[in-house]
């Protein structure tokens, strides 16, 4: 009940535009900081590591609490491989993997993971495509046994992939009617031009229409190797039964080559803004974006990029973005920024919306804030609150066996040390204000950055004056 009435004051506050406007509540680094005690990773059980002969990583973590099992396929490639002409083909290979495999149509899959109560799933990112399956850990060998067919022997059925073609349409013509997506859409066409990440993982609505099963039969026989590619299990299990079962239904997995990870982005000489409107002239707010390309995944500055995120817009309403838009000027209800870690350098983006009156006013000012943190380093007490805030979303964050195991994976999938998870603290603490600001001069361009506004281009455009050249696009 306590939390019930929690939720609903605090929709009632938003609801009234009280968080806005008519008080400015202190910086969450004026407060007293909460306990800066660390909570443990969650390593209940052993974790066994073991190679199969064809190239197969294996992780076992071991956790007998629960009578209950997790295993998990990562495969270490994923949508960028991809060209733009083809983009959203990997996505819809991995949807396909759920809809039938070995003996099993379509219906037949979906029956037998009802029957043992289990969860299967399957998805495709940037770096890398997924399967994993869930349930009791006296079924283990049953549900081994349907990730195996998903993973080895997909059906790729003509009608399933028409029907899967279909619903990826209408799903794509559908997000055109949210502004965010739209804006998202827009930022990373003009930060990435003609580069793979111009494009969402799913593809666009031109490229979904080539999609067929002869599609997801190719990129499923070019990503899916054992060479690189990891499976985990975690739960009540026992390490070396689980390595015996893998043998029996992963050992005559043909080897082959890791596949080319796709091109990083060119290179981006310093440039005027680019300002792009995308007319949707029946909104009543600006969903406004701006951004450039970020970093990678492995990058060196990653740690106090991440710190200084977490200051400038990644921490709600602690953020100088937050208390800049909201707090002092009550000109919207959210604002945040975060970076995108990939295998080559995803983009950084700082996002808000506000009345379309009010535009420039808001734009004026996410500028000025992300032109501030070049300059001016946080306080001890600001980056002390953002250390405490990272340190503990980390925390939480690994409060599970299967939370561990599935970071230990993407460490791997990225060729981090394995001890990066027992250092991620300790890390965080020894980053500097001085820190902080040598990254966010190298990492952080607002000079240069896309602007995309997603609103009424008639009355938007007045408002940009000497902001630079203006494109006005139709969705």
């Amino acid at each position: 009940m306590i939390r019930a009435d929690l939720r609903a004051a605090v929709a009632l506050v938003a609801a009234l535009g009280l968080g806005c406007s008519l008080f400015a509540p202190k910086p969450a680094w004026e407060l007293p900081a909460p306990p800066a005690a660390d909570r443990p990773i969650a390593r209940d059980g052993a974790l066994t590591r073991a190679e199969l002969p064809n190239g197969l990583r294996v992780l076992v973590h071991e956790d007998h609490r629960l009578p209950r099992v997790s295993i998990g396929l990562t495969i270490p490639r994923g949508s960028a491989v991809e060209s733009p002409a083809q983009a959203g083909g990997v996505s819809f290979m991995a949807e396909l993997l759920e809809r039938g495999a070995g003996k099993r149509d379509a219906l037949a899959f979906a029956e037998a993971v009802d029957e043992l109560g289990a969860n299967f799933g399957a998805n495709a990112e940037w770096d890398t495509v997924a399967l994993a399956i869930s349930g009791l850990s006296r079924d283990f060998g049953a549900l081994l046994d349907l990730l195996a067919d998903a993973a080895l022997r997909p059906r790729f059925d003509a009608r399933e992939a028409q029907r899967a073609r279909a619903a990826l349409l209408a799903s794509l013509e559908h997000a055109k009617d949210h502004p965010a997506t739209l804006a998202s859409w827009y930022a990373n066409r003009v930060v990435y031009g003609a580069h793979r990440f111009a494009l969402p993982v799913a593809g666009t609505p031109e490229t979904a229409a080539r999609l067929d099963a002869k599609t997801a039969r190719a990129y499923h026989a070019k990503l899916f190797v054992p060479t690189g590619a990891t499976v985990s299990v975690t739960g009540d299990i026992d390490a070396q039964a689980v390595i015996a079962a893998l043998r029996d239904r992963f050992g005559a997995w043909p080897k082959g080559a890791l596949v080319d990870p796709g091109p990083p982005p060119p290179a981006r000489a310093p440039a005027q803004r680019a300002i792009t409107v995308v007319d949707r002239p029946d909104l009543g707010q600006t969903r406004i974006v701006v951004g450039h390309e970020g970093i990678a995944r492995t990058d060196d500055d990653r740690i106090a990029v991440a710190l200084f995120n977490v200051v400038v817009g990644g921490s709600g309403f602690s953020s100088r973005l937050m208390n800049a838009l909201r707090a002092q000027e009550g000109l919207t209800y959210g604002v945040s920024s975060s970076y995108s870690l990939r295998r080559v350098p995803g983009p950084f983006f700082a996002a808000t919306f506000t009345r379309v009156e009010k535009t420039r006013a808001a734009l004026d000012i996410l500028l000025a804030e992300l032109e501030r943190a070049r300059k001016e380093p946080p306080g001890e007490k600001e980056l002390s609150w953002a250390r405490t805030l990272a340190t503990g979303s980390f925390s939480m964050e690994l409060e599970t066996s299967d939370a561990v195991t599935a970071a230990l994976v993407d460490l791997d999938v990225y060729g981090l040390p394995e001890d990066s998870l027992d250092t991620y603290r300790t890390r965080v603490r020894a980053v500097t204000p001085a820190d902080i600001t040598a990254v966010a001069q190298a990492h952080l361009h607002p000079e240069r950055a896309a602007i995309v506004l997603v609103g009424p281009a008639k009355l938007i455009v007045p408002q940009l004056d000497g902001l630079g050249h203006v494109e006005v696009v139709k969705p």
